[in-house]
């Protein structure tokens, strides 16, 4: 992934597609390999000259990188504090402006080319799929942050107590496995980037060693996840955090998945997003309440068990409700 020379005013400016798609119930995001590390990376280059728009040159990117031409995309997010590379003081790099944009793919349109992959994003952040209870790594992720948090000056570790009960320890008179069916309890799923910027600061992910130009302790391996190019997982964690709050407002659930889907597709695509296991009848009800599906009248016949209803997007439904908001402004 190349760069451009440095702009006039010694800022870069980067564009980064954070792509995702559910497959075969795993929440994934298109990556490629990156030249520099061979880590992953999310399809990413440089805004160029002859890129008419910013979205212009994020499409560019993301077709040549991986195949891919991309429907509907949103801005997710402009980083302008990417870690300075070790042995750089600053002044050797112009500083770069990295823009980030979120696109959602169905599984039927999820084909790559050349070196592109969908990599399962729990694989980055196991922490955060409690569809199982608990994940195992929280128990020794736990333990190191409250020894990290035991560190330092008070007022220091009071603040890093105060952040450590906030996002990763379960609520007030709850266990730390959460309730049962899969429920994550107290933990708070939107929270994604939050947890990911404290292992950072911690030193407890691979990312926080790289930037600092050290190899990361082996011991991490066990518990810290797959390590991403450059502030990718960073981004990546930012765009789980978005979709995660987004989904309770916004029928965005409907851009991953095929034109017809049953409920129990539905609700399964919801749970990989989330990272938890929605109660079954709750979930039905809310659809039902909200108008968002209608039945096809054909059934799905390879559920394993009894045909199934085949269900579509009534997308009539949110587009009279922006046409009812604009007329009501």
């Amino acid at each position: 992934m190349g760069r451009s020379g440095p702009a006039a005013s010694g800022v870069d400016v980067d564009l980064t597609a954070v792509v995702v798609s559910v497959r075969d119930d795993e929440p994934q995001a298109l990556v490629v390999p990156a030249a520099a590390s061979g880590r992953a990376a999310l399809p990413s280059g440089p805004l160029r000259p002859d890129h008419g728009t910013l979205q212009a040159g994020l499409r560019s990117w993301v077709e040549q990188q991986a195949g891919r031409r991309l429907g509907y995309i949103e801005q997710l997010y402009t980083f302008g504090d990417r870690p300075i590379p070790a042995g750089d003081s600053g002044g050797g790099q112009p500083r770069t402006l990295s823009i980030a944009y979120l696109a959602l793919v169905s599984a039927t349109e999820g084909e790559t080319a050349g070196p592109a992959d969908w990599q399962p994003w729990y694989t980055a952040f196991p922490w955060e799929d409690w569809r199982a209870g608990e994940p195992p790594v929280l128990k020794a992720l736990r333990a190191r942050l409250r020894r990290w948090a035991g560190e330092g000056g008070a007022e220091q570790k009071r603040r890093r107590q105060e952040r450590l009960r906030a996002i990763f320890e379960p609520a007030s008179g709850e266990s730390s496995g959460g309730s049962s069916g899969g429920s994550s309890g107290g933990w708070d799923e939107e929270r994604a980037l939050e947890r990911y910027e404290l292992l950072y600061e911690a030193a407890l992910v691979p990312e926080a060693w790289h930037d600092k130009g050290k190899a990361p302790p082996e011991d991490l391996a066990a518990f810290a996840g797959r390590a991403m190019a450059s502030d990718h997982r960073r981004i990546l964690a930012t765009a789980i955090s978005r979709l995660r709050g987004k989904i309770k407002y916004r029928p965005v659930l409907f851009e991953l998945l095929p034109a017809e889907f049953t409920l129990f597709r539905l609700q399964r695509t919801a749970e990989a997003l989330t990272g938890a296991r929605l109660h079954k009848q709750n979930f039905r009800r809310l659809v039902t309440q909200q108008g968002l599906v209608e039945e096809t009248g054909a059934l799905d016949f390879e559920t394993g068990g009894r045909p199934a209803k085949l269900m579509r997007f009534r997308r009539a439904v949110t587009q009279g409700r922006t046409k009812g908001r604009s007329s009501a402004a």
